[in-house]
């Protein structure tokens, strides 16, 4: 698997590495940083360099030149973070069952607004993200214990919907850990999220586990008053099955597809 991931990522970005290497300034800079390796490394080129290392080897690198490809990797990795996912191993994307309804950038606006009695906690998230994918069969479980008519449940990939992203103020940066964010719904506008943002944009630490969703949002008696309204209204609770089919979501979306 050690093998096959960097062969996979590779074969994977060959396209684009065409694309980067008939750019003469990339292609420069490239050939460039291999004769630095090649001077610095191969004899009798790198005889003749100074060094100050202890052991007067001037074919190695020194401690100051150590620290300088060290943070430049770590530049480098921080510029290609979305497509480092390929080299890692992640949590398997959740199959089960669950009531759950999927937006894309054109439905959660309409779908918020279609009846302002409704009230919905909404996830966003990114499949990219390891975070969301752990908490996705804690939030299908929550879905399954607690939706009901006036009470429902959706999500948003705000990393394939980039504007609901800047729209409802949810950074997909790895450095905010933003990500997964519930938002809670009354009457079609926002009335609390977790995680908090403090002044400097960035997430205040909280654990997503389903007792503290339960808590925060205060659920129980979120369900017992959506319950109480649809009782007293002229429509009677109807909950949408769950797919027998792990593969199928509401509204024509499926997880394969997000």
């Amino acid at each position: 698997m050690a093998v096959l991931a960097p062969l996979i990522a590779l074969v994977y970005s060959v396209p684009r590495l065409s694309r980067w290497l008939a750019r003469p300034y990339y292609l420069l800079s490239a050939l460039l940083s291999v004769a630095f390796l090649l001077v610095r490394k191969l004899p009798p080129l790198c005889n003749s360099l100074p060094t100050q290392r202890e052991d007067g080897n001037p074919c190695d690198f020194d401690w100051r030149e150590v620290e300088i490809l060290m943070f430049l990797s770590a530049i480098v990795m921080m510029k290609n973070r979305r497509s480092m996912f390929l080299m890692t191993c992640k949590p398997p994307l959740y199959m089960g069952p669950e009531y759950i309804k999927y937006f894309s950038d054109k439905t959660i606006d309409e779908e918020l607004e279609r009846d302002k009695r409704v009230t919905w906690i909404v996830e966003f998230f990114a499949n990219w993200s390891n975070d969301c994918q752990s908490f996705a069969p804690i939030y299908a479980d929550l879905s399954l214990k607690y939706n009901c008519t006036g009470l429902n449940f959706g999500k948003v990939d705000v990393g394939r919907y980039t504007d609901v992203s800047t729209r409802y103020k949810v950074s997909t940066s790895p450095l905010t850990k933003q990500l997964p964010t519930l938002i809670l719904f009354q009457g079609g506008k926002e009335v609390m999220r977790r995680p908090q943002i403090d002044k400097k944009g960035r997430a205040v630490s909280w654990t997503f586990s389903e007792e503290n969703v339960i808590r925060e949002f205060n659920l129980n008696e979120l369900y017992q008053r959506a319950k109480k309204l649809s009782k007293g209204g002229d429509n009677t609770p109807e909950e949408r099955p769950v797919a027998s089919n792990p593969m199928e979501v509401p509204d024509g979306e499926s997880k394969k597809d997000k």
